[in-house]
Formats: C-alpha cells, structure tokens, sequence
C-alpha cells in the first residue's frame, strides 16, 4: 500500500500537540511527514524541519503553493495551529487539491466552520478532525454496544471533562498554551471550544444520538479572563435522551479527567480516559462486567483499533494514530464513509454547540434549539 505523504502547517519548538500530530501520524508506516511551516519564526521553522529531516518553509501558504506543484510533493496537510488560522490554511490546502486533516475544532467560529464546509463539498478532497478520544478501541466498543442495542433504549448520557491547569491566570505568567487559548481573537472561545467540544463529539459519537436542545451555564471563574473556563450543560438529544455536560479547566487537582457514561433501559457503560483499555458494563438485572482492549471477545472496530495483544497498555499516541491511520485509508479507498474518522459535519456540529451554548448562558436564554446544520 502506498505511503502518504503529509505536510504539517504549526507544531514546531514550544508546541503541545504539533509532535503529537506527527508521532501519530507516522506511527504505522502508512503516512510520512515530507515538509512543513512549523511557526510563523522562520528560524524555529527551519530548525524544527532539520531536526526532522523535512523541507522547511517560512510561510505556510508558500509550502501548500510548492508543494501541490512537485511530482514528490505533500498530498495532504495537518493543521495544528491555534484555531484563527484553520479555516485559512484548510481553504488553501483543499483549493490547491490537497487532503486536510486539523486538530480540532475545525475552526474560531460556527460562520467560519460552515465556509470551511462549501470548501470541502467543492474541493472533492477528504476532510478530517482529530477528535481524538473517537480513536480508543474501548470508545469504539462502546459505540458498537450501543449500536447493537445491547443496554435497550439510550435514556441518559453524562460526560465530564475536567482539567485544572487553568485554576490560575497561568495566561498572565508567561505561558504559551494559555496565553493563545485565553485569547478570543486566536481561540474564538475558552474551555468549551477547547476541551467541550471534545466532550460533545464522545457523546454524540458512543450513543449515536444528535443533541437537539441544549440548557447552559458557561462562564469565567478566574478573574480577568477573558474566555469561559467552565461550563456546565443539559442536553435533550433525538429519540428522547436526556444527558449532562461539563467541561472544566478550572477543577483544581484535576488533570485530564475524561469520563463518559450511557444509560440505557437494561444497563449503561462506563469509559474513562485515566483507565482507556477498559469499559466497564453494569447491568440493572445481572452482574458487572469489565471489557479489556484487545481481547478476541471485542467487535471488529474495537480490534481493529488495538495493535497489541490485552493487557499491553495503548494510549493518547495509539488513539491518535488511529485516525491517522483511518484518514490514511480514506484517501487510498477514495471513500470516507467506510472509516469513522470525524468529519467537517462534526466541527460543524461542535461549532453550532459551542456558539448556541455560549450565547444561551449569556441571555439567559434557558433551553435553546441546537442547529447544526451544516448550511
């Protein structure tokens, strides 16, 4: 199977998840990182292309332009910058007939998100979002019981993520990752377009379900931040299930506390992102069961996403590669809707949650429609 080849704009010195991007990416073989715009510091661009072994360029709208005009150049490109530059550098990658694949969300705005949309639909290039928990076989599990139909009728979904490395103006003591998260001209909005829409797409993702109607509290709790750090919301989804958000980066002592659970008529599932490998299966008339990656008991989707045998731990890499992966063979296939690899209908989705939830909570509007249609 022929290796794809991938140009990166962002990621290089000082950046969280730009290396994350490129682990995963590279993890099985199937993708090679050719070239890339790691920073808007021409220096650190090309230091980062050295240590890397790639062609480096200073302007990331250069690199798209020479790389979409050499027989050996990029087929597609990830972005991993802060969120006002994804629709830009994601527009320019499809028109010059590239694949996109972004970190998540897809863009600062729901306005934004729906141009990005028109783009896709007219580039005929494939489009992904790196929702990463989407990636975990035991999240992948978890969707197939609930498809299956396994815990009866979804009645009740609660996910909860909570961080706490945002308890203090850590933006105003000279930290890069908050100082461009905090910011609403780079960010567009605080903890729910950061780590809530995270939260939003594992719940829609696991219970198959699209939230319709939303009720929230979104607000800042650290003084003088100019961004929501925490949020708290009620959902209402299709088909009559009730759920409950939140998203937090003020939870102090928390560190990555992701957890989601679906209810049903006969039972519910417990996933954690602290203990990824297992899912947990409680039963209103039977005893609890523990489900462990890997095991041959598992569905097709949650072994497909395992490279190692049970009881080897897998991670953040691994789910990530997955997409990578799944995105990979998306393009070879020329099919997307054979691979679960989130798609401009999801940031699409997220963007229209963020910005409805946001707004409900400011005009204390109490429960709101939720449109995420995608124009």
């Amino acid at each position: 199977m022929s290796v794809l080849r991938l140009a990166m704009v962002g990621g290089g010195p000082g950046a969280f998840i730009g290396p994350v991007h490129r682990m995963a990416a590279e993890l099985d073989g199937r993708i090679r990182l050719v070239a890339g715009a790691f920073s808007r510091d021409p220096d650190k661009s090309a230091a980062a292309a050295q240590a890397w072994g790639v062609r480096g360029y200073a302007d990331w709208s250069e690199m798209i332009a020479a790389e979409a005009g050499r027989e050996d150049g990029a087929q597609a490109v990830a972005v991993v910058t802060p969120n006002h530059l994804h629709l830009a550098v994601s527009r320019v990658a499809l028109q010059a007939g590239l694949h996109v694949i972004s970190d998540k969300p897809a863009t600062r705005t729901l306005a934004e998100a729906r141009e990005l949309a028109a783009a896709v639909a007219a580039s005929g290039r494939l489009y992904g979002l790196t929702y990463t928990y989407t990636g975990y076989p035991m999240v992948r599990e978890a969707r197939e019981i609930v498809r299956r139909g396994d815990l009866g009728s979804v009645r009740k979904v609660v996910v909860e993520y909570a961080q706490g490395w945002l308890s203090r103006p850590r933006e105003r003591e000279g930290a890069k990752q908050a100082e461009w998260r905090t910011d609403p001209a780079l960010a567009g909005a605080g903890c729910i377009g950061d780590i809530g829409v995270h939260a939003f797409n594992l719940a829609e993702f696991v219970s198959g379900r699209r939230v319709e109607r939303l009720c929230a509290d979104v607000g800042t709790v650290v003084p003088g931040r100019r961004l929501d750090d925490d949020c708290n919301v009620l959902l209402r989804f299709g088909g009559g299930a009730r759920g409950v958000l939140i998203a937090s980066q003020i939870s102090a002592g928390a560190r990555n506390g992701l957890k989601l659970q679906v209810y049903g008529e006969s039972g519910g599932l417990t996933w954690s992102h602290e203990r990824p490998s297992e899912l947990t299966i409680d039963r209103l008339e039977g005893p609890s069961q523990t489900l462990h990656a890997a095991s041959v008991y598992l569905s097709g989707p949650a072994q497909a996403a395992s490279r190692i045998p049970t009881g080897h731990p897998e991670g953040f890499i691994e789910a990530f590669a997955n997409l990578y992966r799944d995105f990979a063979d998306a393009i070879a296939e020329g099919r997307a809707d054979a691979h679960p690899v989130p798609d401009i209908e999801e940031g699409v989705r997220s963007m229209a949650f963020v910005e409805t939830a946001v707004a409900a909570s400011r005009d204390e509007s109490g429960w709101v429609a939720l449109d995420g249609r995608i124009a």
